[in-house]
């Protein structure tokens, strides 16, 4: 009685009765059926197949009455291939069911690496495109050739200038010491005195002039 009471308590729960099946490797026996699924798809199956069935139909059909154990309508042979197809199109379905997760996860994979390869492409075009714009405010190498050689140039140039106002000078220096050695020591000429000097309107002696006094 006390037993009843507990069993029709609604307080507590009941402990489930299930029946324990035998337990088995699922990824084995998947391994398993797409092997005979994949088997069952090929010639060789079908021509096995073929003779066996051939040979069912002759020998029950041509052999001795005492000797045939499927007569004409061949029931056993039709409860056999029903069985088989019983058995096939479950193994198909599974093969395929494994087939088909294998192609989502390789699909899954290809989108993950093709989202990568596109973020590693985006990257690498904004890398370019700051490489191009850092290139345009860089100096090349023809701008560098052209501005040494115009810099070339200009010191070429200062040179000549430079050589041609020594040159003049050294002119004017020789001709003032060709008017020195002629005039004497005494900075007079036979002719009269030479105006220059420290005297007023005189100019540098260093000068060469050409306004000698003829008085």
């Amino acid at each position: 009685m006390v037993e009843q009471r507990r069993g029709e308590r609604l307080d507590q729960p009941q402990q489930p009765h299930r029946v324990k099946l035998p337990r088995f490797d699922p990824e084995t026996f998947g391994r398993w059926s797409e092997g005979t699924a994949r088997y069952m798809g090929t010639a060789n199956f079908i021509v096995w197949m073929t003779l066996v069935i051939s040979a069912w139909l002759l020998w029950n059909t041509l052999a001795p009455a005492s000797l045939r154990f499927d007569p004409y309508t061949f029931t056993f042979l039709t409860l056999l291939l029903s069985l088989q197809a019983s058995y096939a199109a479950p193994l198909i379905l599974l093969a395929q069911n494994r087939q088909a997760d294998r192609d989502r996860l390789a699909m899954e994979e290809d989108r993950r690496r093709a989202a990568m390869q596109k973020a590693d492409t985006e990257y690498l075009a904004r890398e370019i495109a700051a490489l191009r714009i850092a290139l345009g405010e860089v100096t090349t190498r023809d701008f560098v050739r052209s501005e040494l050689a115009r810099l070339a140039e200009e010191l070429d140039e200062q040179n000549r200038r430079r050589q041609r106002l020594e040159e003049r000078r050294q002119q004017g220096r020789n001709r003032v010491s060709d008017r020195v050695g002629r005039d004497g020591p005494g900075g007079e000429r036979s002719g009269g005195p030479i105006r220059g000097g420290g005297g007023p309107g005189g100019g540098d002696p260093t000068e060469p002039r050409d306004d000698v006094d003829n008085g």
